[in-house]
């Protein structure tokens, strides 16, 4: 069984994640299938719901596969769009051990 890299990249998401944003923040995460991935949301500014929905399964990717799919950071802006869409993202985000 080859050995998967375990090694964690780190995404970072662009101000403005609207409609014409979707299909690259998936292509960027389907690059970075089969490790673990933590997503810089700082800067953030905007976020639209299909962008959302792109992260909402790529968790569930990760997860399916067992993987760490952690946000490091996050922007007041994504934070407040989330939970007007009814998202939570407070079970992914990093903790401090």
């Amino acid at each position: 069984m080859a050995s998967r890299n375990t090694a964690q990249e780190t995404l970072k998401l662009a101000p403005v994640l609207d409609l014409n944003e979707a299909t690259a923040l998936h292509e960027k995460l389907l690059a970075l299938k089969g490790g673990a991935v933590s997503i810089d949301a700082s800067a953030v500014e905007r976020i639209g719901a299909l962008c959302v929905q792109v992260l909402v399964a790529g968790a569930r990717s990760w997860e399916e596969d067992q993987l760490s799919f952690t946000f490091a950071k996050v922007s007041d802006a994504f934070v407040k769009t989330t939970q007007l869409i009814g998202v939570d993202v407070d079970p992914l985000m990093a903790k401090e051990i």
